[in-house]
């Protein structure tokens, strides 16, 4: 069964399943897990204590994917276009390995803003 997240940001609570790979598994090691968000056109990211090697890198993600950014080593929820999308694609400032999927619509993070504190923490079942 998939682990489960908790993602709060400002006002903005939303769930997360995680991925199967060595980088998803090493940043579930890791929770709680704070910071500040930082925006970059429809994506929020904020450095995390963790400095990951690339794992399968994506150049382009999907709408509500979740990644993890080795430069930067940064958290990132990606919910629209960037900076360096071109058209409707969803494109990170450079590749990112695919850590897992926001639950439910990930249009609601264009409500943070940016220097929000934002949180990671395991999603307790109810």
């Amino acid at each position: 069964m998939p682990k489960k997240i908790k993602i709060t940001a400002g006002k903005i609570t939303a769930e997360a399943t995680l991925a199967e790979n060595r980088t998803a598994a090493a940043i579930w090691e890791k929770l709680p897990i704070t910071g500040r968000a930082r925006t970059w056109g429809e994506e929020i990211y904020f450095p995390i204590p963790l400095q990951l090697p690339p794992e399968d890198p994506q150049e382009i993600v999907e709408r509500g994917d979740l990644g993890y950014w080795p430069p930067g080593r940064a958290f990132c929820i990606f919910f629209g276009p960037t900076p360096a999308s071109e058209g409707e694609e969803i494109r990170p400032a450079s590749a990112v390995n695919i850590i897992g999927r926001v639950l439910g619509d990930p249009h609601v993070f264009t409500a943070v803003q940016e220097g929000e504190e934002i949180k990671l923490e395991e999603a307790r079942e109810k």
